[in-house]
């Protein structure tokens, strides 16, 4: 017999979409927790035993993005590809998670705006660079001690990479009738590549 779901867990994850729904339609400062408890069909009260606050929702569902896209990218960890191939593979796993979640943009650049002004979601949003760049550095690092890359700052090619990647979804936010997310993350990526390459 298979064990029973978590009903908690499956309670978050309904309130998360709906919260989610929400924020998209109304944005971040006109939605209120009537709101999204009115989208769930829960009373205030049982919402309020899951999230505390609006906050409280924001990073669970800022966590919940950046969760999925982690688990991926540090399977490539030692997965003993070349530096390059590593570095296509987590542009490829970005871009496929990036796809997934073009519907919501709004939210992530909700997200954005609001780390002027909320520590919550800066700290959540820094984490998520720190975490990105943990991951790259060392990729880098390692193509540089084989030889694969010139002897250059493996964290500045990872900043240059994560803001490649970062930069392209703002620009295809402003202007989508001229920036595609994927070719243009793949081609600033292939501009960076053949610049720290090592020269035959």
């Amino acid at each position: 017999m298979s064990p029973r779901p978590n009903i908690s867990d499956e309670r978050k994850a309904q309130i998360l979409n709906a919260a989610e729904q929400v924020f998209i339609k109304k944005g971040f400062d006109e939605a209120r927790m009537d709101d999204i408890a009115e989208k769930t069909g829960l009373s205030k009260g049982t919402l309020y035993l899951y999230f505390k606050s609006k906050d409280d929702l924001i990073i669970a569902i800022l966590d919940r993005v950046f969760k999925r896209e982690f688990r991926q990218l540090e399977n490539l960890m030692g997965s003993g590809t070349s530096s390059s191939d590593a570095i296509w593979k987590l542009t490829d796993l970005v871009i496929k998670d990036i796809i997934n979640i073009l519907h919501l943009i709004p939210i992530l650049y909700g997200f954005l705006a609001l780390a002027f002004r909320n520590k919550y979601v800066q700290r959540a949003l820094k984490e998520y660079e720190n975490r990105y760049l943990s991951i790259l550095i060392p990729i880098v690092q390692s193509g540089i001690d084989s030889g694969e890359f010139r002897q250059v700052d493996a964290s500045e090619v990872a900043v240059a990479a994560f803001a490649i990647i970062e930069g392209t979804l703002l620009l295809w936010v402003y202007d989508k009738s001229i920036i595609d997310p994927e070719h243009h993350i793949h081609s600033g990526m292939k501009l960076l590549l053949e610049g720290v390459q090592t020269r035959a």
